[in-house]
């Protein structure tokens, strides 16, 4: 009986152990998502959209040291983009930083916007489908990450909300770290959203 009771002694400990450590990893995965896991947003106020490069330089997010600001400054300036498309390309350019907006970029922003223009305004307060997406003045928009937004150096990944789509859009950015900016590298935000309800023969 002593060896038996010496035998489950020992199992009993050693599952006691696997366990505690079964438990503890968990609690380290746990708090390594809590703090790689954040959701912040940050909302940016605009009295009116920038249509040339140094109207955009004047706007105090235009300096670009968090990939928040860039991320709000690309959607106003592509506001502009039916109004004038070369001071639109211009603008990019600046927010592109060491890169410009090359002829397929160009292509493809003239490609979803061309007749919906709609789709950059729908990405403030109060545009919605009902109104034609018209914002709510001063222009505002909100800027999320997720919890991989920051997952690889130099590089993020941020949103913005659609009044027209139940899935935030995204828009991809580099840091240069030599001036600690952040500029625009992909533009994944433009695809369809619903139409407004004014151009919607089923509505």
């Amino acid at each position: 009986m002593a060896l038996f009771d010496s035998i489950k002694n020992q199992v009993t400990s050693q599952l006691k152990r696997e366990a505690s450590k079964v438990v503890n990893n968990a609690e380290q995965s746990a708090v390594q998502t809590t703090a790689k896991g954040k959701n912040s947003t940050e909302s940016f106020t605009f009295t009116s959209l920038p249509t040339s490069v140094e109207e955009l330089k004047t706007l105090p997010e235009s300096s670009l040291d968090s990939a928040f600001k860039t991320t709000a400054l690309c959607i106003a300036v592509l506001c502009n983009f039916e109004n004038d498309a070369n001071a639109t390309w211009e603008m990019l350019d600046y927010l592109k930083g060491p890169e410009s907006v090359n002829e397929r970029e160009k292509a493809f922003i003239k490609e979803r916007l061309a007749g919906k223009q709609y789709k950059t305004f729908s990405f403030f307060e109060g545009a919605t489908p009902d109104n034609a997406y018209t914002p709510i003045l001063p222009y505002t928009i909100t800027v999320s990450e997720n919890p991989y937004s920051f997952d690889e150096e130099n590089w993020a990944t941020l949103y913005v909300k659609s009044g027209g789509a139940d899935a935030p859009r995204p828009i991809k950015l580099r840091r240069k770290p030599s001036t600690n900016q952040w500029f625009v590298n992909e533009i994944q935000c433009l695809a369809d959203i619903r139409i407004p309800t004014e151009q919607d023969a089923w509505a």
